[in-house]
């Protein structure tokens, strides 16, 4: 349920900690501790309250969204689950797709999506629909990223399989995945000419 700042001040009341406050000890903590374990659960609670805009303000003043992009090049699957997770949360607001965008979002995005856990792709994928504009749409229709999204559409997971075809369908033009295809097949041509006999 999204909060409003009315309702945070009654809860927390006039001596209670606040928000903002709640949310720099959280980020301190991560910063500060050693223990993987820690970091995982302040990510898990830093990106379930990504969820609700009332903390958006904070989530930019306090630089988490950058903490969340930072993450995406863990090697912990379960560190970037979070941070991935997180941004998909937050990735609707356009002041937070500024500060993803400006932050190379794109690029660590993509990335994400040759990970090996499957809740990280789907984020990614969900995230990187989020992005599309007419100013991103060039970056997120590369020809690779299309590939993937090809063979995502015939995976046997039904959840990728959905998602991959509805970015396709939503991001991609025809002209763009037709190209890919195209591509796809002179070099799968290019194979069977070099393994076959002479």
């Amino acid at each position: 349920m999204f909060a409003t700042k009315e309702s945070l001040k009654r809860r927390t009341g006039p001596f209670g900690i606040g928000r903002l406050s709640y949310l720099q000890s959280l980020v301190n903590e991560f910063q500060d501790t050693e223990s993987q374990d820690s970091k995982l659960q302040i990510l898990a609670n830093l990106a379930n309250f990504a969820y609700d805009p009332i903390n958006y303000d904070y989530f930019r003043q306090l630089n988490i969204i950058d903490l969340f992009l930072d993450c995406l090049e863990e090697c912990d699957d379960r560190i970037v689950e979070f941070a991935i997770g997180g941004l998909c949360n937050l990735v609707n607001d356009k002041l937070n797709q500024q500060i993803i965008l400006s932050n190379e979002g794109i690029y660590h995005l993509s990335a994400c999506l040759s990970r090996s856990n499957e809740d990280i792709v789907f984020s990614a994928i969900s995230t990187l629909i989020y992005l599309n504009s007419k100013a991103t749409n060039l970056q997120l229709t590369t020809i690779p990223i299309i590939n993937v999204m090809l063979t995502f559409s015939k995976s046997r997971n039904s959840r990728l399989r959905n998602l991959a075809n509805i970015y396709l369908k939503e991001v991609c033009s025809p002209s763009k995945v037709k190209e890919a295809l195209a591509g796809q097949k002179l070099w799968d041509d290019q194979l069977k000419q070099l393994h076959s006999p002479p």
